[in-house]
């Protein structure tokens, strides 16, 4: 085992594991470490990489340093984003103004927007990662929504949540602008 590493770290794991009664099937899943590299690690066969036991603790819902230094801690977040240091995303041909309202460390996993959009302004996507959702608020003006096969008309006040992976668009149909809280949340895919 190497010096860097703590001993035991697969029993620290296993020990975590079943003491939040997760089986692997769920810590593969929550993490994206395949269950049997879970399996050789807890059984200390294989000596896993920072990266892996960053994702087990991730999975876990413990922070990597507790993990690595043996405590058990559920990591608690508290992540602020301050108005002036939102990314701002416009496109003026389309009349589309996204402002990035989520961490970009949660990119491709949630992603949280605030969209304007211009009189005749539309955000068209392609499909994005299979299972994805869309859930759209509109905040104020009236829109189009499809998605697929699907379409329908939204007003204020109006919730939609859709599946985004298939070509999807929103389209403002309002005489000025169109305002609409989007959250896009991408499934957790196991590939391993």
């Amino acid at each position: 085992m190497s010096s860097n590493q703590p001993p035991a770290i697969g029993e620290k794991i296993k020990a975590i594991r079943k003491e939040r009664q997760l089986t692997l099937d769920t810590l593969s899943e929550r993490s994206g470490v395949s269950k049997g590299m879970l399996s050789q690690i807890e059984s200390e066969k294989v000596n896993p990489t920072v990266a892996t036991v960053w994702k087990i603790s991730r999975g876990l819902g413990v922070e990597l340093d507790a993990l690595l230094k043996g405590r058990h801690e559920v990591a608690r977040i508290f992540d602020v984003l301050h108005h002036s240091d939102l990314v701002v995303l416009d496109t003026e041909e389309d009349g589309t103004h996204l402002e990035v309202l989520s961490p970009l460390s949660l990119a491709e996993d949630l992603e949280v927007y605030m969209l304007t959009l211009d009189k005749g302004g539309a955000l068209r996507s392609e499909a994005h990662a299979p299972r994805s959702e869309e859930c759209l608020t509109v905040l104020s003006g009236k829109v189009r929504v499809r998605a697929g096969a699907h379409s329908t008309e939204l007003s204020p006040g109006d919730f939609i949540r859709y599946n985004c992976d298939v070509p999807h668009d929103i389209e403002n149909l309002s005489d000025g602008p169109a305002r609409l809280h989007l959250i896009v949340r991408f499934a957790k895919v196991n590939w391993a």
